[in-house]
């Protein structure tokens, strides 16, 4: 069974730091690339930041020197390091993997940036 489970989200002040966890079992470990996704509340979920499985990485505009995608040597766990976070950060992450054909989610973690 493929799974993906985030963690680390919680509340923040505007300026302050969180460090997201997506830990990937079963199929969710075979990623090739791996994308962490904010959806705000009332909004769509919106691509943050992504990275192949060969460490090619991609970040939203809105998050460049600010956000940082990286993923610990077995490549079972995908990190999202956030820094100088905003009011406007705020909304549930989500971790996607593709594997194969198939796009694999996650259940999704809270991120809450009061100002």
């Amino acid at each position: 069974q493929a799974q993906l489970a985030e963690s680390g989200g919680g509340l923040v002040q505007s300026g302050g730091s969180l460090r997201l966890s997506c830990a990937a079992s079963g199929r969710a470990s075979a990623w090739k690339r791996m994308g962490w996704y904010r959806q705000a509340p009332g909004q769509q979920r919106d691509l943050v930041a992504s990275m192949t499985a060969g460490g090619d990485k991609t970040y939203a505009d809105s998050v460049k020197g600010r956000f940082t995608i990286s993923r610990d040597k077995a490549m079972t766990t995908v990190f999202l390091q956030m820094n100088s976070l905003k009011p406007e950060d705020t909304g549930v992450y989500f971790c996607k993997a593709v594997v194969g054909i198939y796009d694999i989610w996650g259940q999704g973690t809270q991120v809450t940036v009061s100002s």
